[in-house]
């Protein structure tokens, strides 16, 4: 288990930190969630997956006895990684933010996670992920100049930002800490994060000061790039971006005479290819194109359900679905780490338990000092 040895206490709710937290979990780390007391089936969120292979505390924080107690697993039980998404300010009104804590523990290392940061304009004002990609820009450029943004069916910021770059950031001061002994505190802001996601085409605009309309960038409309309906209303997606994709492409739908119009960069002439494309997508159905397509590497793939997903060979051959045991002895699948090596394999212990399941094993000794 590479993070054999991290212990974590997990502050955090909702999605970006409880994901960071279960990616620490299947490397190996040991991370104990800290939560408020909830009835018997009114946790929400899909705990059974983002709390896997973690203990669970359910306490009031407003306690003073508890913050004791939880300032004593940093001391005692060298828990010396902190994760929190709260409002700046909620954890030092409760004692427990990081100047506190490092008076106990200088190597602590305590990753916020928040929409916009811990400094600025933004700092104490709410917001979801659709509210996140909108001001990072990410949204300004995508979509169609007709009917404007639309909606994602995931969180982009909440988990390619805060998510993955909190994990970044904590193992990047792991190591810090192992070469000086000195912790830190990390200002995860997903709105920041999502910024960065506009990584291929900002410099056109920053360095060059062109701007990014819709439909006319290469992945945004202005090239065969994009989705196609199929006889059966459902899509084929085109990524025949490089010449020899769009050759492969041309074969494959059976009208090579139609490469000098796929070869072409003017607009007006990529507008007649998806035309073209379209209405011959439309002839046949998608199982049909992907029989064809299987054979052809032309970078174009069927939008698969879900459901089709979760059957699909690709993540049978990569162990992509796990078994993970439950506490009757049953089990359920889900999705499993996509971090693969040649030293390790993920460590999966149980689906996630209901809050303050782990209180008499973590928190009973330090409770009756």
């Amino acid at each position: 288990m590479l993070l054999k040895g991290l212990k974590v206490l997990d502050f955090s709710t909702l999605l970006p930190g409880p994901f960071a937290t279960m990616m620490l979990a299947d490397l190996g780390a040991e991370v104990v969630h800290v939560t408020k007391p909830v009835e018997e089936g009114k946790q929400w969120g899909p705990n059974d997956y983002l709390q896997r292979s973690k203990k669970s505390l359910a306490v009031d924080l407003k306690s003073p006895e508890v913050v004791k107690s939880l300032k004593e697993l940093l001391k005692e039980q060298k828990y010396d990684i902190v994760v929190e998404q709260f409002r700046p300010g909620v954890m030092a009104r409760l004692g427990l933010d990081y100047e506190t804590l490092k008076a106990i523990n200088p190597g602590l290392i305590y990753c916020s996670i928040t929409g916009y940061g811990q400094t600025g304009l933004y700092r104490e004002r709410g917001g979801h992920d659709i509210n996140y990609i909108s001001l990072s820009g990410v949204q300004g450029y995508s979509g169609t100049k007709e009917n404007g943004p639309a909606n994602i069916g995931f969180q982009v910021a909440d988990l390619a930002g805060g998510s993955i770059h909190a994990v970044i950031g904590i193992l990047s001061a792991v190591i810090y800490r192992d070469k000086t002994g000195v912790g830190q505190h990390l200002d995860i802001s997903m709105t920041d994060c999502a910024l960065t996601l506009n990584a291929l085409f900002a410099h056109d605009y920053l360095a060059e000061g062109k701007p990014l309309p819709r439909e006319e960038l290469i992945l945004n409309g202005g090239s065969l790039y994009g989705y196609y309906e199929t006889l059966d209303g459902r899509y084929l997606s085109v990524g025949s971006l490089e010449p020899k994709f769009r050759q492969q492409l041309c074969q494959a739908i059976g009208h090579p005479d139609l490469l000098p119009l796929a070869m072409s960069n003017k607009p007006e002439d990529i507008a007649k290819m998806k035309e073209q494309l379209q209405s011959i997508f439309l002839q046949k159905t998608l199982d049909e194109w992907h029989s064809i397509f299987f054979e052809v590497d032309a970078c174009v793939e069927p939008v698969l359900t879900f459901e089709e997903t979760v059957a699909h060979p690709l993540f049978k051959d990569r162990d992509m679905f796990v078994e993970i045991a439950k506490p009757d002895g049953t089990t359920q699948k889900q999705i499993a780490c996509p971090i693969k090596s040649n030293l390790f394999k993920a460590s999966y212990g149980t689906v996630g338990v209901h809050a303050g399941t782990h209180n008499n094993e973590i928190l009973g000794s330090l409770l009756k000092k």
